[in-house]
């Protein structure tokens, strides 16, 4: 593992030193090595990850709150991997009961087995659990997760045994605002959490992003990029958009688009702008891109 980017985000060398203890004392066993996922880009943001740290060493779970496109997932991700953990995401929505959490029973070799969910995987082999969109969990999903979270470490599975937490099992939840579906969570929930609210993306870490990515792209057409996503950000804030179309997956998306030769205008409106629906709101949105995005240029002048 290496650990320079903790390092040049000025992360205590105490800290990473913590890490690698915990990595040599907690090895992955065989069955969950196959869930072990580099992620597919960086998370910068030092104050934040030191944060998110040494909750985690202290044996916390951990809730990422904020808007959109503020690296929420990201950072998980990236935990996940510092920590040499496997990864098991269970995404929320109306349909996630507490079968799909702890799992359902199953016929095999003649008799009744369980056939386990992802909490009751990751609390066995000591998984980085990500909570996705954890405020769109009806309450049947969330009292499996008042078990899960407490103090005791230990889920009772009516008709099983029940299981205690491997000592390096830990949960990260995020939450976005304002989602259709979403909902306050209540306080016996967040009471289980250290929350850390995700700061907006600035431009100076958007350009460190894309270079990330991109390293062969131009800095001036990045910085339009970071402009216009910023432009776009602020649009929504103020609620003269909608955040559709701020959509940082999406524009690092455009811009691989660009470098198959695609024009920067075509890629953008592919990547960001027909992420809306409303005429009126994608026109808003195609004049912000032309302030930025010159008609004229061509993928030449991002790569």
């Amino acid at each position: 593992m290496n650990f320079e980017m903790l390092e040049g985000q000025g992360i205590r060398p105490s800290l990473i030193k913590e890490i690698e203890n915990f990595r040599n004392r907690y090895p992955v066993e065989g069955a969950a090595a196959g869930r072990l996922a580099k992620p597919e880009m960086p998370f910068f943001g030092g104050e934040i990850l030191e944060m998110a740290i040494v909750a985690l060493l202290a044996g916390e779970n951990i809730l990422l709150s904020g808007s959109k496109a503020t690296g929420k997932n990201v950072l998980a991700d990236n935990l996940a991997y510092l920590f040499g953990r496997p990864v098991y995401n269970i995404s929320f929505h109306v349909n996630t009961d507490s079968s799909s959490l702890i799992g359902t029973d199953t016929f095999r070799d003649n008799e009744v087995q369980l056939r386990q969910g992802p909490v009751y995987q990751c609390a066995s082999y000591g998984g980085f659990g990500i909570l996705d969109e954890i405020n769109m969990a009806k309450n049947e999903a969330v009292s499996v997760l008042h078990a899960t979270l407490d103090y005791r470490r230990v889920i009772d599975v009516p008709g099983y045994d029940k299981i205690e937490l491997h000592p390096a099992a830990r949960f990260i939840g995020t939450m976005n605002y304002g989602y259709a579906g979403t909902k306050e969570l209540n306080e016996a929930l967040v009471s289980r959490f250290l929350v850390i609210n995700m700061p907006p993306l600035t431009e100076e870490l958007l350009i460190r992003l894309m270079q990330t990515a991109y390293p062969e792209a131009r800095l001036s057409a990045l910085e339009q990029f970071a402009g216009l996503f910023l432009d776009l950000q602020l649009k929504a804030q103020n609620g003269e958009i909608s955040t559709k179309s701020m959509d940082l997956r999406g524009l690092l998306a455009a811009i691989r688009l660009m470098k198959g030769g695609l024009s920067p205008q075509t890629a953008i409106t592919m990547g960001i702008t027909n992420k809306c629906f409303d005429i009126f709101e994608r026109e808003m949105i195609e004049d912000i891109v032309m302030t930025r995005i010159p008609a004229s240029w061509t993928w030449e002048q991002v790569f």
